[in-house]
């Protein structure tokens, strides 16, 4: 758990719009020692009044401007001696993105990267908070019932999560490379006061006011999530103190309403018949069906969802009842497609100084964002050849099941391959039948019931762990294809220069050191030979750990079925975290060797506390030493700690093993009641 951030000068972009502005008005309620200063361009859909709580505040602080003038951000720095950032600012209307993209590339991506330069320049910034949308991630499948997780891959569908998520690789990408302290939020749809009549509800409230048909895209069976803007503002509050810097957050809520629901709703509110006030009218270029997101990482920090939605919809009912008149003119706003209020130049009448010299562009600041998930997109074509296309061998293997499942869920085509490895002309066949873009590599010999096995079937052993990977690697070779490969770190062993309990793991380049099975032997043996193939991406795999309790493999069943265990910290792999990430490897055609385990170490003993906390109060157990377990084992087995450190680069959103053996495994297999208590 990160230590609680304290921040001393906050610069919020775009707090005059939507969200920011009940982010900044919270912040300086709450926090009367915080200097907060607003940079915004009082675009269309931003507007002074948001501010009115925050107004007569002493630590408050108003400039007009705009986030593409470097000029005036590095001023804004350095004399506000400013060492947050939370960036608000953008252009966020769907409808107005594909009537005017260009506007959205200057304002979400070149303004963002104006931002970023300007941190690196000055050097001072110990918190930069990059708010981005569950737009990126693209459309959700409608049967999913997982939402996409912080390192799903980003598939947005139209220019506005285009645009974002472009901003989202810069902002990763100086973190990365300059350091910059970055932590990027992806949230679902906002509704509530202050809100800019373009968006859905405020539409269609203001509408039902005025006893007007409301506007439906389509047929309404479009599926959003929606969460009220206090809760939030409470979860930007809560990730500003408690984030942790390089990860991304989901601020979701798995609450779901169609479309026509929401319709409907406001229409009884006002005591309108649904069936005569809706109007369907023509459908946007393209709408995602439904996004939908995994808020759980959120939630560990303490944040949870208060407002109900009636609770909700009925406050920002009565707002814009009690104030009809907020925005002025918006009757462009509230017709079915508003694109003309995104022209350049258009701003809102700022009534006092203009604090800034720099000249306007545009920013608009209300973030009010649109929904969630998948990692792959839909096919608008049944004709349309598919993006990805995998081949998995390992059918009948546990990891190999796995990958089906994900590739189900995430849309992706695969077929089982039905070849041998070690037969060449089989693997051919599949190949030729399948027209794979990647091969997946989760067969191999591990033994039965465990590596004993292997001690007294040597040539089998061969057989499948070296020469059918070896066959395999080639044939994909030949064809032009990437093979992911599902390898083992039970090739190497705590020694002199690792030694146990030192945070000392072993490195992808370093020569594997352990030699006590022989099918860790086969395995060492096949990842050396394997790296003359350019082709292969090799994860080193290591106890693997999954939610699924019942499976004879998963190595907390195993332990907690031993008459005795041992204790010795380990590295392990969270298969639910991190199988999606080797499929997401895949996509970005990653090669060489990869560590595959969660950071950290965690020992047996400290497992099955966790065992007994949250699933069985009165289990038991009994260790022993290693010698003791040499004598009822055939061959020794491996420890050691293997280094993440590139698996977390890549993937910064990737948890410590103890963080995500609490989410993934014992969370959702919780069976007492006070196993909150003992995160």
């Amino acid at each position: 758990m990160a230590t609680t951030y304290t921040p001393k000068s906050i610069l919020i972009t775009g707090a005059a719009g939507f969200i920011a502005s009940h982010v900044c008005n919270r912040l300086i309620r709450n926090y009367p020692n915080y200097k907060i200063i607003v940079l915004d361009k009082l675009d269309y859909c931003s507007n002074l009044k948001n501010l009115n709580p925050s107004e007569s505040s002493p630590n408050f602080k108003f400039i007009k401007g705009d986030i593409a003038s470097a000029d005036l951000v590095n001023f804004i720095l350095l004399t506000e001696n400013v060492d947050t950032i939370m960036h608000f600012a953008a252009q966020t209307h769907v409808d107005n993105s594909f009537g005017n993209s260009f506007e959205f590339t200057k304002n979400n991506i070149y303004g963002t990267h104006v931002l970023l330069e300007a941190c690196k320049t000055t050097g001072q910034i110990k918190r930069f908070i990059h708010v981005s949308t569950d737009e990126v991630y693209g459309e959700t499948d409608e049967d999913a019932v997982v939402g996409n997780h912080e390192a799903s891959q980003l598939l947005p569908t139209n220019p506005y999560s285009a645009t974002k998520a472009g901003a989202e690789m810069l902002v990763m990408a100086y973190g990365r490379s300059y350091g910059l302290p970055v932590i990027t939020t992806r949230g679902n749809n906002v509704y509530g006061p202050n809100q800019f009549p373009e968006k859905l509800i405020p539409k269609f409230i203001l509408l039902a006011m005025k006893g007007k048909p409301l506007p439906i895209h389509g047929d309404g069976s479009n599926v959003r999530s929606y969460l009220y803007c206090e809760d939030v503002a409470e979860a930007f509050e809560m990730i500003l103190h408690r984030g942790e810097v390089g990860h991304v957050y989901n601020i979701g809520t798995k609450k779901e309403r169609r479309v026509i629901d929401v319709a409907s709703d406001i229409c009884k509110l006002f005591s309108l018949n649904p069936d005569e006030q809706i109007k369907f009218v023509e459908n946007r270029p393209f709408n995602d069906q439904r996004y939908f997101l995994d808020d759980q990482k959120l939630k560990t920090l303490g944040w949870y969802e208060r407002t109900t939605w009636e609770e909700g919809l009925k406050k920002t009912l009565e707002w814009y009842v009690s104030n009809p008149d907020w925005w002025g003119d918006i009757s462009g706003a509230l017709l079915p497609h508003p694109r003309m209020l995104m022209v350049p130049g258009i701003e809102r009448k700022f009534d006092g100084p203009d604090i800034s010299n720099s000249a306007s562009l545009l920013i608009p600041n209300n973030f009010s964002q649109s929904q969630m998930v998948v990692l792959a997109p839909k096919n608008n074509s049944s004709s349309q050849k598919p993006l990805l296309k995998f081949l998995i061998y390992g059918r009948t293997g546990w990891i190999g099941g796995l990958l089906g499942k994900i590739c189900e869920k995430q849309g992706i085509p695969f077929e089982y391959g039905k070849g041998r490895l070690q037969d060449r002309s089989q693997l051919l066949a599949d190949i030729q039948s399948v027209k794979p873009t990647h091969v997946f590599n989760a067969a191999g010999v591990t033994g039965r019931p465990n590596v004993d096995w292997c001690e007294t079937h040597k040539p089998e052993t061969i057989r499948t762990n070296v020469v059918g990977t070896l066959t395999l690697a080639d044939v994909c070779r030949e064809n032009a294809l990437l093979m992911m490969n599902y390898a083992t770190g039970c090739i190497f062993e705590y020694d002199a220069e690792h030694p146990l309990g030192s945070g000392i793991g072993f490195k992808e380049e370093d020569k594997p050191n352990f030699t006590g099975s022989f099918y860790s032997k086969t395995k060492a043996m096949v990842e050396e030979l394997l790296k003359e193939y350019d082709n292969v991406c090799t994860l080193r795999v290591r106890m693997p750990i999954s939610s699924d309790l019942s499976n004879p493999r998963n190595f907390i069943t195993k332990i907690s079925r031993y008459n005795k265990v041992v204790n010795i910290p380990n590295s392990m792999t969270i298969l639910d975290e991190l199988l999606p990430i080797s499929v997401e490897m895949a996509k970005r055609n990653l090669r060489g060797i990869w560590n595959f385990t969660n950071p950290g170490v965690v020992s047996h003993n400290e497992i099955l506390e966790m065992y007994k906390t949250y699933i069985e109060p009165d289990f038991k157990w009994v260790n022993f030493t290693v010698e003791e377990q040499g004598k009822v084992i055939v061959a020794p087995r491996s420890n050691n700690e293997m280094d993440a450190s590139k698996l977390k680069e890549e993937f910064p959103e990737l948890l410590s093993i103890k963080e995500s053996l609490i989410k993934y495994v014992f969370e959702p297999n919780k069976k007492t009641s006070f196993a909150g208590k003992a995160k």
